[in-house]
């Protein structure tokens, strides 16, 4: 029998991000093997442990008032359940064969190699941030961790201008706009996409960008940022693209993020097509018994198209921690995949989407129908309805629903969860008219606009069949 990574009978788990995949990783196994069983080491290389990435634009926002009503579990609470939790130190080797990484102290420098049994690699995503001359000027911001969100707070309550770009119109961005609204700046959005929200169909990114720039948002489509203008104090003055020059006197970078897996990568771990690691549905890392991974570094399951992509949420980091801290204690856990669901809003509209985009159905080679209508997030005759706009794509011989997507006011945003339990449990759009939805005048019109979606689409499947549509 081999020796433990401790000399001892004690294994030792180590553990590499200490944000939401890889402290739930670890609390999990700390629940189901105590001290004497499993020694557990996170090194983590900021100031911060289990917080809520999700909520920094929020923050940002002041509609949290406090950073740390973000941290869901702080470091000494980590460390008083026998976690030996490292900040400001970051892992920058793993050797596979030898069972071991390299750790930096952050601060110091100082490096040392620490031996393990099982390892948990859990070092999230990276902001994507464009080469480009005056990219790393002062004043120029990503908000991708809790030190990211200070440091533009932090900017922002030095500036005296009030013009701000974001650069960028997906989550991140159309989220950052409104925290800059909300902190009564001038914003202008510069959106490489033809449309904002590049995870929505173009047709209804376009009802995304006419309301925001009724919101007073300046909305820039189809323009690339080619370099960012600093002053004489080489702070952030403008932004330029191939066609004008934007004032800003701070600039967001919301772009979009990539999978942190340089680490992974030299390790001569396995990486899928989007640049993730590939694991099992144990999430235990391909090829490699005693390596798990989750969170933003993998790549997962799309139940829909059937294929490997990226998507970075907490949602799935939680679950992904969960998993892997019950195989790593000695349980059995796995994860079965997504349908890629995601909600957001910028000031009062709610964006949501779930499955597949036509582009999406296109490239795995489905035909599909489209229908997209218009009804109001409660009967029209109550007080405070507000229209929606519902999208939906059905598979065009069986029905089956492939996709969603909604914009509206309040109210429209959740509806998607019934449109995602539907595509987890495989569902046809006929079937899904017979759903049993709760009704009243103030929450919903009598036929909820996602069944109102799927009747439509039901017609539409039956006459591409040349069956009779129905009433």
């Amino acid at each position: 029998m081999s020796m433990s990574a401790t000399g001892r009978g004690t294994e030792r788990l180590v553990v590499i991000g200490g944000d939401a995949a890889g402290m739930s990783a670890a609390s999990q196994a700390r629940r189901l093997k105590g001290p004497g069983e499993l020694e557990i080491v996170a090194f983590e290389r900021g100031h911060f442990t289990s917080y809520s990435a999700c909520g920094i634009p929020y923050w940002v926002g002041g509609d949290v008032t406090e950073r740390d009503h973000l941290i869901a579990r702080t470091p000494e609470e980590h460390r008083a359940r026998d976690i030996d939790l490292r900040l400001r130190t970051e892992v920058t080797e793993i050797d596979v064969a030898g069972q071991r990484v390299r750790a930096r102290d952050v601060d110091s420098g100082a490096e040392s190699w620490t031996s393990y049994d099982k390892l948990v690699i859990a070092t999230g995503a990276r902001p994507i941030r464009p080469a480009m001359p005056g990219g790393d000027a002062r004043g120029v911001h990503g908000v991708q961790t809790l030190d990211d969100g200070q440091a533009l707070l932090d900017t922002l309550a030095r500036t005296d201008g009030r013009r701000a770009v974001v650069v960028g119109a997906g989550y991140i961005g159309v989220e950052m706009a409104e925290a800059l609204i909300n902190r009564d700046y001038a914003v202008t959005v510069v959106n490489r996409g033809s449309e904002p929200m590049s995870t929505l169909d173009p047709d209804m990114g376009r009802l995304v960008h006419t309301a925001m720039e009724g919101m007073g948002i300046t909305m820039v489509d189809d323009a690339e940022v080619t370099e960012v203008l600093t002053g004489d104090d080489g702070r952030v003055r403008a932004v330029l693209t191939r066609d004008a020059e934007y004032p800003a006197d701070v600039v967001v970078l919301g772009i979009g993020v990539r999978p942190e897996t340089a680490l992974a990568r030299a390790a001569g771990l396995p990486l899928g097509a989007h640049g993730g690691l590939l694991t099992d549905l144990a999430m235990r890392v391909r090829g490699h018994e005693n390596i798990w991974a989750g969170g933003d570094c993998v790549e997962v399951l799309d139940l829909v198209s059937g294929q490997e992509r990226h998507i970075a949420l907490g949602t799935h980091a939680n679950k992904h921690g969960q998993v892997v801290g019950t195989n790593v204690g000695g349980g059995y856990a796995t994860f079965p995949g997504v349908v890629g669901t995601a909600v957001s809003k910028v000031c009062e509209l709610e964006i949501a989407r779930t499955g597949l985009r036509e582009k999406d159905a296109r490239r795995v080679g489905l035909q599909f129908e489209t229908v997209t209508v218009e009804s109001t997030s409660r009967a029209g005759y109550y007080p405070g309805a507000s229209p929606m706009t519902v999208k939906m794509l059905a598979e065009r011989r069986t029905g089956r629903l492939l996709g969603v997507q909604i914009v509206g006011r309040e109210g429209a945003g959740k509806r998607v969860d019934v449109a995602a339990v539907a595509l987890t449990a495989g569902m046809t759009v006929e079937q899904m008219t017979s759903l049993d939805l709760g009704y009243a005048p103030p929450f919903s019109p009598v036929w909820d606009p996602v069944l109102v979606a799927a009747r439509k689409a039901v017609s539409k499947v039956r006459a591409s069949a040349g069956r009779p549509e129905t009433p």
